[in-house]
């Protein structure tokens, strides 16, 4: 909903789950551009220490946010 809202946010989220989609997504079924379950589940590990972690959406957004601005996007 804040994406509605907020269209560089809305930005700021693509991008992110664009960078972590799984390379070569195109080439195995479903065909969907989704990362890996082993690297979601390895992103949590070192992020908040369990492997099944859901983050909060303010750590989600403020990491969007961070990426942008460190590639300046």
């Amino acid at each position: 909903m804040r994406a509605l809202v907020n269209p560089r946010l809305a930005l700021d989220l693509l991008s992110l789950a664009w960078a972590f989609r799984a390379r070569g997504w195109y080439r195995r079924p479903p065909f969907l551009p989704v990362p890996s379950k082993e690297y979601v589940a390895w992103r949590m590990y070192t992020a908040y220490g369990d492997n099944a972690a859901v983050p909060p959406l303010e750590d989600v957004i403020r990491f969007a946010q961070w990426r942008r601005k460190l590639l300046n996007l």
